[in-house]
């Protein structure tokens, strides 16, 4: 019987999770793993998934009763499989022992950083095994191949395979004052938080003009030593997150488009951490957030 949700063995603390590619292959993986001794499951209903005391936890195969998909994650540091298990999205009513749900948005900034990753891959994955069922070319139902990790369609034969989409993040930061940077205030959050200028790659862009094009167009500035910073998977719905920091050409350039970005405003370095402290009026993003990270960088004088 597989790993009990319920039990206290420090066996069962997740670990850093190694993809294991090569087992896709084998056909009959996922039933095989499912009536192994030892295999452990990683429920995720929506972008949320069980945790106890803010952990992220694992549960047993015989406590869900109602899985869309399965899928292999890989194998931990012990060499136990780990499975993902789809739940239906108004499954609201599955609970587990001391466990409570939270989502990858809400609680990814706080779990370690193994634990993170692993969300995050079973976030991104649920949601392609949810979404996107039928072939995009002829329309009909395909089948799960590699354990999870590809469709085929039986009509036109094609093989289809989870979506990344290129996104980029910049912290814009000033020409003349290094203690100061850039944040917009986008429409969708009700103009009391800032965080960094991000926007989708458009066909046959490259990332550095996706970082120029977008930033001009969300707060009409002009930007030089832009640097790559970092990625960062974001499963909302499908993005890769690739972090840069860039200078302005001209401060007095800045302002709102007015329709995404209803305000910019520069930021002095007190008044960031001020508002990291919660003590001022504006909001930064979350902590599980890559535009968190980048403030969080730029703040501590990270070069």
């Amino acid at each position: 019987m597989p790993l009990s949700a319920s039990s206290s063995s420090d066996s069962l603390a997740v670990q850093p999770v190694d993809r294991s590619g090569g087992e896709r292959d084998e056909p009959d993986l996922l039933p095989r793993l499912l009536s192994e001794r030892g295999t452990r499951v990683l429920a995720v209903r929506r972008d949320a998934a069980p945790m106890r005391d803010g952990r992220l936890m694992y549960v047993a195969v015989d406590e869900l009763s109602s899985v869309r998909e399965w899928a292999f994650l890989g194998r931990d540091a012990d060499g136990a499989a780990v499975l993902l298990a789809v739940l239906p999205d108004d499954a609201d009513d599955i609970a587990f022992p001391d466990a409570e749900w939270a989502s990858l948005r809400a609680s990814g900034g706080d779990l370690p950083a193994a634990e993170a990753e692993l969300l995050t891959t079973a976030v991104a994955l649920a949601g392609w095994l949810r979404d996107a069922p039928f072939c995009p070319a002829c329309g009909t139902r395909t089948e799960l191949r590699h354990a999870g990790w590809s469709r085929h369609c039986p009509a036109c034969g094609r093989e289809h395979f989870p979506r990344t989409d290129p996104a980029v993040i910049v912290l814009v930061t000033s020409a003349s004052d290094d203690d100061r940077v850039l944040l917009g205030a986008n429409a969708a959050w009700g103009g009391d938080r800032y965080s960094c200028f991000a926007g989708f790659a458009e066909a046959g862009e490259s990332l550095e003009d996706t970082v120029a094009r977008e930033v001009n167009e969300e707060a009409n500035v002009r930007l030089r030593r832009v640097e790559y910073r970092g990625s960062q998977a974001w499963p909302y719905p499908r993005s890769l997150m690739l972090g840069f920091r860039a200078e302005v050409v001209d401060d007095a350039e800045a302002q709102a488009d007015g329709e995404e970005i209803v305000e910019v405003r520069w930021f002095s370095r007190d008044e960031i951490g001020a508002a990291m402290r919660g003590e001022g009026v504006a909001q930064l993003p979350g902590p599980a957030s890559i535009a968190r990270r980048l403030i969080d960088d730029w703040y501590r004088g990270v070069a």
